[in-house]
């Protein structure tokens, strides 16, 4: 066991982690498998409900996945969830790259938010990251994702400089070192 924070990551069982939330039942951060994609899809289209709007169709489609992406994601990812209760409330994704570790889709169900999932997730993706050697961590965001960004800075995520064109929308980096 190793403690994040004040949770018990449990490395030899893909980054479990347990604790304490606002009543008794508990929450686990896990690797996913297949059977969880139709639950992080739902994840995933109600945390970017509220957003469809600012986003064109093919970057909102890109975002909230589809039966066929969510399996490529899986496959090619360390897709993390966290579970309360036997239901998926929270998903992230992370990648080793050349140039270290990359962050995609991190999403908590919206009446979850404001309790710790996304920070927990956080913790354990990078926690796995680190433990494949990465020194630094690169995720991409939207203007419309105003809350993400000012997340991701208070934990020692800043602008790279880096924009890029996501299907029609400024796609702005971030990253933080390890």
């Amino acid at each position: 066991m190793v403690r994040i924070g004040n949770a018990q990551v449990n490395k030899d069982a893909g980054y479990n982690r347990r604790s304490s939330m606002d009543s008794p039942a508990e929450l686990e951060i896990r690797a996913a498998d297949d059977g969880d994609a139709s639950t992080i899809l739902h994840c995933l289209a109600s945390a970017f409900a509220s957003y469809r709007a600012e986003y064109t169709s093919d970057a909102y489609e890109d975002t909230v996945l589809t039966p066929e992406t969510i399996t490529s994601r899986l496959q090619q990812m360390h897709v993390l969830v966290a579970v309360r209760e036997g239901e998926v409330i929270g998903t992230v994704a992370g990648a080793k790259t050349a140039e270290g570790g990359h962050l995609r889709g991190m999403a908590v169900l919206p009446e979850w938010h404001g309790r710790g999932i996304a920070a927990g997730l956080l913790k354990a993706i990078e926690s796995w990251l680190r433990s494949c050697g990465c020194l630094r961590i690169t995720l991409d965001t939207t203007l419309p994702l105003q809350p993400a960004m000012k997340f991701y800075e208070k934990n020692g995520y800043r602008r790279s400089g880096k924009i890029s064109d996501f299907f029609g929308m400024p796609l702005i980096e971030y990253a933080k070192d390890l």
